[in-house]
């Protein structure tokens, strides 16, 4: 079993770090370069950068802010958010990005996936999807920040993502997320099955529990949370200490 990661993230809105939960009621959670340069001590294994008010605002990444967090970190960065371009994401890559995730801009031009990967290599193209379960039983995608529901079915999308080149995929469940009463199990098994590709499960991470839950149940190459880091609730190394007591392959 390869080794699992576990990863902190931060949602930036106005170049502060927020939280909320199923996507709304956001709140203030600290200052971003500080909280990374935090979790890269407490050994992180990756960070996240959603800049998740970019794509509505019709604007591109603070690539700034992803600068002077790039510069008090060790650990691989991946920044999302606004991308929509090769130019985009050239840019970012200078700021200090290693990976970059894209979203809304690449489920409305599915050929951006393909010449991110042409550009840069499937390594570094990430294709976040954020969805939810609705009552028909099915997972649907959602865009621009879990505003704006698809018909399109989140396996269905997620296939065609990795086949145009996507080499990780970041799956958050809007049902889940923020609730802190653990992450969506049945969709990221059915992902983690019918892709090969790395699959990150997001939203619902309370407890260490809840993690070991999703690597060992649904298959998940890592596990991505931000409010329980933020908020104190759980200290990194006592959550990779509390996984590997428990046999899972962690990074110390």
């Amino acid at each position: 079993m390869l080794t699992k990661r576990i990863i902190p993230c931060l949602d930036i809105k106005d170049g502060r770090t927020v939280k909320g939960t199923n996507f709304v009621d956001l709140r203030d959670a600290g200052d971003p370069v500080e909280l990374g340069r935090l979790y890269a001590e407490q050994g992180a294994d990756e960070l996240v950068f959603l800049d998740i008010t970019a794509t509505v605002e019709k604007r591109k990444t603070l690539r700034e802010l992803v600068n002077r967090i790039s510069h008090g970190i060790n650990i691989p960065f991946t920044v999302g958010g606004g991308i929509s371009s090769v130019e985009d994401v050239s840019v970012l890559l200078q700021h200090g990005a290693d990976k970059i995730s894209v979203n809304t801009a690449a489920f409305k031009n599915p050929a951006l996936i393909t010449d991110l990967e042409k550009s840069f290599g499937s390594q570094c193209v990430v294709l976040a999807i954020d969805t939810r379960l609705e009552e028909d039983g099915n997972w649907y995608v959602y865009l621009n920040g879990g505003r704006t529901r698809t018909e399109r079915l989140c396996t269905d999308w997620a296939k065609e993502g990795v086949a145009r080149g996507a080499g990780e995929i970041l799956l958050t469940s809007m049902n889940h997320d923020g609730t802190k009463q653990g992450f969506a199990l049945d969709i990221t098994a059915e992902l983690s099955r019918s892709l090969q590709v790395p699959v990150i499960a997001s939203g619902g991470g309370g407890n260490a529990a809840h993690f070991a839950e999703v690597f060992e149940k649904a298959g998940a190459d890592a596990a991505l949370a931000a409010s329980i880091f933020h908020f104190k609730e759980v200290a990194i190394p006592d959550l990779k200490a509390e996984l590997a007591a428990r046999g899972l392959p962690i990074r110390r």
